[in-house]
């Protein structure tokens, strides 16, 4: 059997499984099973699954995932997640707009330490989304900020999302990490702005909130003080090159049980719950990652990485032109698959391509994430677009309406990090 016909076959039956809504890490193993049973055989595939499952997550830098999943559940059983739209909106809520700009600030703070999109979008449905009606503002211009703010939990260091490219592209964590401050300021600035210019568009949909004294001020940063020094503490240790990501991780998820303990919201029950939660999301990221390297197995025997090199050859194309090419991929791929499914089926195939055109994997790896980000609120699928509409109660198609513009903008920031990598690349330079 010829290669090409295999992967015609693994690559049909994989886009099969998805749609019949197969969980990605089972549809991506019996596609990689039959796959490497049609061009191996029955005793290579024996060879394969019993040895990938122990060495494909052997990494010791595995031990960041549960460690900052932890971290996430505690803070977000501590409450302080409230405290940051309080703080945001006491300082900017005045200005015409400052609600909806409160609920990116807000978005960034939780999502720094939460790391979950869909939960950062739950929260702030539930608490910025109410302060928004109460204030009257236009429905649209709020679940689009809500939805859109969701997703930086992506991008913001140390997220889950990363530790996942880091794995499969075989990057340093730490670099990778840091690499996202920058970009994350991008797209924060990119969300306000964006708010501030549908502001000026329509004055009504956004009237200016009561003023606040600077006691009520310095009182409700008092509240998201904890939660920025967390962050900082974790981000701060790896950059300085103190602690590893690992030891940073381990560092994170004690420093928010401490924060889960002095705000009197942990018990025994809590903290089981937590560890559970946080051991069920380790579970899936595990074994996307098993079932990924098998399928990177396929893809070397079937030489599809080579023969996609040498096709790109032939195409007579400037690398950024094929970088574009990349993009239009990726943002088709984020409308029907989440950002784990996109890295384990495209990170093996792409990233060798990517490199040979002389681009940076760090970088790579930011721009995935962002294009992601997009993925996370564009339809059919747009799993922060339905959780917003699942905790407020409004149509799902009136939030894909509210997000729309920031979409937009999400990629003219994509253009900027592409023009510009430095911004990308220049921190994670700087690390001892």
């Amino acid at each position: 059997m010829t290669d090409s016909y295999a992967v015609t076959i693994v690559l049909g039956l994989l886009i099969l499984l998805l749609l019949l809504r197969v969980p990605v890490a089972f549809g991506i193993l019996v596609a990689a099973c039959v796959g490497l049973w049609m061009v191996a055989g029955w005793e290579v595939l024996q060879g394969v699954l019993e040895t990938v499952p122990l060495s494909s997550v052997s990494n010791y830098e595995f031990i960041t995932v549960p460690m900052f999943l932890l971290m996430a559940e505690f803070v977000i059983i501590s409450g302080v997640a409230d405290g940051i739209f309080t703080a945001a909106a006491a300082w900017v809520g005045r200005v015409r707009g400052g609600l909806a700009i409160a609920t990116a600030l807000a978005g960034a703070g939780f999502a720094s330490i939460c790391h979950s999109s869909t939960a950062a979008a739950a929260t702030l449905s539930a608490t910025s989304v109410p302060a928004m009606m109460r204030a009257n503002y236009e429905p649209r211009l709020a679940y689009g900020v809500v939805a859109i703010s969701g997703t930086l939990g992506m991008l913001i260091p140390p997220s889950v999302a990363m530790v996942l490219y880091g794995l499969i592209a075989d990057v340093n964590l730490g670099r990778l990490f840091i690499a996202g401050v920058i970009p994350s300021v991008v797209v924060a600035a990119t969300i306000i702005l964006t708010v501030v210019f549908l502001v000026w568009l329509n004055p009504a949909s956004a009237p200016p909130a009561r003023k606040h004294s600077w006691a009520e001020k310095w009182r409700a940063l008092k509240v998201a003080l904890p939660m920025m020094a967390l962050f900082l503490g974790v981000v701060g240790v790896i950059y300085s090159g103190v602690a590893t990501p690992t030891e940073a991780s381990a560092m994170g998820a004690f420093g928010a049980f401490l924060i889960a303990l002095a705000m009197k919201r942990l018990d025994f029950k809590g903290t089981v719950h937590a560890a559970y939660r946080a051991g069920k999301t380790t579970c899936m990221v595990l074994l996307v990652v098993m079932c990924a390297h098998v399928l990177a197995y396929f893809l070397v025997m079937t030489h599809v990485t080579e023969n996609l090199l040498a096709w790109v050859g032939t195409l007579g194309m400037p690398p950024w032109g094929i970088l574009i090419v990349i993009y239009v991929i990726y943002l088709v791929l984020g409308c029907f698959l989440d950002l784990a499914a996109m890295l384990v089926l495209t990170i093996p195939v792409v990233l060798p391509l990517i490199k040979s055109l002389g681009y940076d994997p760090v970088w790579f790896g930011i721009l995935v994430i962002v294009l992601g980000e997009v993925g996370m609120v564009t339809p059919p699928v747009g799993l922060n677009v339905f959780v917003v509409a699942r905790v407020t109660g409004q149509p799902v198609a009136e939030v894909f309406r509210g997000v729309l513009p920031h979409v937009v903008a999400h990629l003219f920031a994509v253009a900027i990090l592409t023009i510009w990598p430095a911004l990308v690349l220049w921190l994670p330079g700087t690390m001892k």
